[in-house]
C-alpha cells in the first residue's frame, strides 16, 4: 500500500527536533513526549486483561427506550398499500388485520395521533405537541386508503397524512400504471373525487409526492438507476449529464404541476412534501419551499422534532410485521444503533480496466455485505502518488480533474447492496489548485509582519513547514471558493450520508503566514510578530484558538455547501489527532480542539492509532484506556465520538519495503479493548480488500453489530 514521507514531530521541542519516517496518507503530529509520559504512567494497567467498566445500578443510565420523547419529538410512520388477504411487498403492503392490530396497540399504549397543522403549531411555538405524537402517512395514492384506511381513521376520529402521485391519479380508468417498471391495473390507485372527499373530512392532510417522478433513471455512466427526484440524469447515448439548470428545470416543473392539481381539487395548496423512495434532495426541497411547502419528509431513521422540518425522518413499515415487532420498532425507536466503519481507499477500486474495475467495486461491496459494518467512510479523491496532495477527484466537477467517475457507483452499490451508509472522505486544504492561490506559508519561508508596519508578506506561495501537506490557505477567499465549489459539486454528483474531513485540516505554531492569513491576523487585533514565541504562552493560546474557529468554521461553511445540493440530512463528521483528546493543550501545535470538534460536529473520529503514535507495544492497551477514559469524562462524548484503530504499520515494513499488514487478532484485541473501555463506535483504517485484510471472521466477531451486537 502507498505511503508518502512525513515528520513525526516531537512536541517538546516542537521547532528543533524530528524523525523522519513513512506513514499513511494523513499527517502524523503524534505529541509523542506526550504519549510516553501518559503509557508510563498508565503502564501497570497495561498488563490487566481487558474488562468492561463496572457501574453501580444507580450510576447506569436509564435505557433510551425507557426513556421520555424530547421536547417537541414526534413519530412519524409510513404506510403504502393495504390487501385484506395477503400483503403483497410489491407494494411494501400490510395487511388490513395487522393494520386494525397496529392501530388498537397505538391507542392502547398512549401514543397520540397527531396532524400536520399541530405539528406547524409546534414548530411556530403556537402550541406544544402531545407526549408519544405519532403522524401517519400513507404514500402513493393506492385506493386501499380510501376504502380500508379512512374508515379505521374515521371510527378513531385520528388524522393522517396522505401523498399521491399526481400522474397516477391522472391515469383514465382502464390504463394500467407503470409503478417503476411493474405493470399495475388502474384500480389499485384512488380517484381524484376521492381525494376530494377525504380532504373534506378534515382527518387527511393531502401532500405531494411528485408528480411524476416516482421512478428512477440513469444516473451514472456505468447505468446505475436513481431516484430521479434527487439526481442529475445521465445521458449514456451523449456520454453527458444533465445540466444544474436543466435538473432545477425538471424539478420546478414537476412541482408546479403536482402542487396545482392538490390546489385546484381540495381547495388548499399542499404544504407536506414526500421525497419518492425517501430520497431528499436540498436543490429540489428549495425548489419546493418555492411553491409553498413548509415539511419534507424522507425515509431516514429515529425521532421526528418540530424544530426541523426540512429533514423529517420516517419509520418504514416495508413489511407485514408481526405485531411484537411493531411493537419493538416503535418503543425502540431512540436507540440508536453504534456506528462501526471500514475507511475505504478508492484508489484500490480503480483500474484502467472496466471489467477489473468493477470486480473490485464487487469484492469490495461483498465485504462489507459479509462483514455487516453499517458505515463506510469512502475516499473521493485521488492520491495515487500517496504524497497527500490531491491533483484529480473521482466525480465530475469544476475545479480539478477527475480521475474517474467513480464515487457515484461505488457509493451507490454500497448503499443499496450492503444496505451501509457511505461518508465521502474529502481533504479541506491539501488541493493542487492554480499557482495564484495561497498556500499555507510557515516561518522559515514567508516575512511576518511586525508591530510596527503591520504590512503582510507578498503573496508568494509558499512550501508548507517540513513534512506537513501542501495546503491552501484556508483565509484566502478564493481559495475557499475554489474547495467550497469542489464540495457543492460532490453534493450534485453523488448520494451519500455524510461528509468525514480528513486531518489536512490543521495549522502548526509556525502556520499560517501568507498573506490573506497575516491580514486576517490584523483584522482580528493581534499585534507583535508572527509566529508569537513560544514563551508567550497566553498569547500564542489566543492565536491557536483563532485559527482553531478559522478551520472549523470553514469545514462548517463546507458542510452547508454540500446540504445546500444534497440535503440537510448530510452528516459531518472530521479526524481530528488523538492527542486533541488526552493533551489539551496540542492545540497550540495542531490548531484541533477535541471539545470544540464534538460541539461542530456529528461525528468527532480521533486517529487512535498506537503503532502510527510509537507508544511501546506493552503499553498501548494502558493508552487505549487512557484515550476511552479520557473521552467518557466529557459529558456525551462517547455518544459522538468513533475510535478509529490502524490496520497496517507504516513505520515498519516487511521484509520486502511494503507497509506491514498488522495481524488481524491485534486489531481486534485493540477493538475489543476500545469497546469493553466503554467506546461504542469504532472504525478502523485502511481496508485492504483485495487481500482480505483484516480478516473479516476477526471484525465480525469484533466490530459488526450484526455478529456481536455489545453496545
Amino acid at each position: 500500500m502507498r505511503s508518502h514521507r512525513l515528520l513525526v514531530w516531537l512536541r517538546r521541542a516542537p521547532r528543533t527536533a524530528s524523525l523522519p519516517h513513512r506513514s499513511p496518507r494523513r499527517l502524523l503530529l503524534p505529541l509523542l513526549g506526550a504519549w510516553v509520559l501518559l503509557a508510563a504512567a498508565l503502564a501497570p494497567q497495561a498488563l490487566q486483561a481487558a474488562q468492561p467498566v463496572f457501574t453501580t445500578p444507580e450510576q447506569r443510565p436509564v435505557p433510551l427506550r425507557s426513556q421520555p420523547w424530547p421536547s417537541g419529538s414526534f413519530l412519524v410512520l409510513a404506510y403504502h398499500d393495504v390487501d385484506d388477504d395477503e400483503a403483497d411487498q410489491r407494494y411494501l403492503a400490510v395487511t388490513t388485520r395487522k393494520l386494525v392490530g397496529e392501530f388498537a396497540w397505538l391507542r392502547e399504549n398512549g401514543y397520540q395521533p397527531v396532524s400536520v397543522q399541530q405539528i406547524l403549531d409546534a414548530h411556530a411555538g403556537r402550541s406544544p405537541l402531545p407526549e408519544k405524537a405519532v403522524l401517519l402517512s400513507f404514500d402513493d395514492g393506492f385506493s386501499s386508503f380510501y376504502t380500508r384506511v379512512f374508515p379505521l381513521l374515521r371510527a378513531y376520529q385520528w388524522p393522517a397524512l396522505w401523498a399521491p402521485v399526481g400522474s397516477w391519479l391522472d391515469a383514465l380508468p382502464d390504463q394500467p400504471i407503470d409503478f417503476g417498471g411493474l405493470v399495475t391495473p388502474r384500480e389499485r390507485f384512488a380517484t381524484w373525487e376521492q381525494v376530494r372527499e377525504v380532504h373534506r373530512s378534515g382527518l387527511v392532510e393531502i401532500g405531494a409526492h411528485t408528480q411524476n417522478l416516482h421512478f428512477g433513471h440513469i444516473a451514472n455512466p456505468q447505468g446505475n438507476t436513481q431516484p430521479a427526484a434527487a439526481s442529475l440524469f445521465y445521458d449514456q447515448q451523449d456520454g453527458r449529464y444533465e445540466s444544474h439548470a436543466q435538473f432545477e428545470a425538471r424539478i420546478s416543473q414537476d412541482v408546479q404541476a403536482i402542487t396545482g392539481r392538490i390546489a385546484r381539487h381540495t381547495g388548499q395548496p399542499p404544504r407536506a412534501w414526500v421525497w419518492p423512495y425517501g430520497a431528499m434532495h436540498g436543490r429540489s426541497w428549495q425548489i419546493a419551499r418555492q411553491h409553498g411547502y413548509q415539511l419534507s419528509f424522507s425515509l431516514e431513521p429515529g425521532l421526528a422534532n418540530a424544530a426541523d422540518l426540512d429533514n423529517i425522518p420516517r419509520f418504514l413499515i416495508s413489511a407485514d410485521l408481526r405485531l411484537s415487532q411493531f411493537a419493538d420498532f416503535i418503543t425502540g425507536i431512540q436507540d440508536a444503533e453504534p456506528l462501526r466503519a471500514a475507511h475505504v481507499d478508492l484508489d484500490y477500486v480503480y483500474d484502467s480496466d472496466p471489467e477489473q474495475q468493477e470486480r473490485n467495486i464487487d469484492a469490495l461491496v461483498q465485504r462489507i455485505h459479509d462483514m455487516r459494518l453499517n458505515t463506510v467512510f469512502l475516499q473521493a479523491f485521488a492520491d495515487p502518488q500517496g504524497d497527500g496532495l490531491v491533483r484529480a477527484v473521482y466525480f465530475p466537477n469544476r475545479v480539478l480533474p477527475m480521475r474517474a467517475d467513480l464515487f457515484n457507483r461505488v457509493a451507490w452499490q454500497l448503499r443499496t447492496r450492503s444496505q451501509a451508509r457511505v461518508y465521502a472522505w474529502m481533504p479541506v486544504l491539501a488541493f493542487d489548485l492554480e499557482p495564484g492561490l495561497a498556500r499555507v506559508g510557515h516561518a522559515a519561508a514567508v516575512e511576518p509582519f511586525d508591530g510596527g508596519s503591520h504590512e503582510a508578506a507578498p503573496s508568494i506561495p509558499a512550501p508548507p513547514a517540513p513534512g506537513q501537506y501542501s495546503r491552501l490557505s484556508p483565509f484566502d477567499p478564493a481559495a475557499r471558493q475554489a474547495i467550497r465549489t469542489l464540495y457543492e459539486d460532490l453534493g450534485w454528483q453523488a448520494a451519500f450520508s455524510g461528509v468525514l474531513f480528513h486531518d489536512d485540516a490543521m495549522l502548526t505554531e509556525d502556520e499560517d503566514l501568507s498573506a490573506p492569513a497575516l491580514q486576517a491576523y490584523r483584522d482580528a487585533g493581534f499585534t507583535g510578530a508572527l509566529p508569537v514565541p513560544l514563551e508567550d504562552a497566553e498569547q500564542q493560546q489566543r492565536w491557536m484558538r483563532f485559527k482553531t474557529g478559522a478551520l472549523t468554521d470553514f469545514t462548517l461553511e463546507l458542510v452547508d455547501a454540500v446540504r445546500g445540493v444534497r440535503g440537510a440530512h448530510v452528516r459531518s463528521a472530521r479526524n481530528v489527532f488523538a492527542g486533541t483528546i488526552t493533551e489539551p493543550g496540542s492545540e497550540r501545535w495542531l490548531a484541533q480542539n477535541f471539545r470544540q470538534a464534538l460541539a461542530a460536529y456529528d461525528w468527532t473520529v480521533p486517529m487512535v492509532m498506537p503503532l502510527m503514535e510509537q507508544v511501546p507495544r506493552r503499553q498501548i492497551d494502558a493508552w487505549l484506556d487512557g484515550i476511552v477514559d479520557a473521552v467518557a469524562r466529557i459529558p456525551g462524548a462517547l455518544d459522538k465520538t468513533v475510535f478509529e484503530v490502524q490496520a497496517v504499520d507504516w513505520l515498519q515494513p516487511d521484509q520486502e519495503g511494503r507497509q506491514r499488514r498488522i495481524p488481524s487478532a491485534e486489531i481486534a484485541h485493540w477493538l475489543r479493548r476500545l469497546n469493553l473501555r466503554g467506546a461504542r463506535h469504532l472504525a478502523y483504517y485502511p481496508d485492504d480488500f483485495k487481500h482480505q485484510h483484516p480478516d473479516a471472521a476477526s471484525m465480525r466477531r469484533h466490530l459488526s453489530n450484526h455478529w456481536f451486537p455489545l453496545p
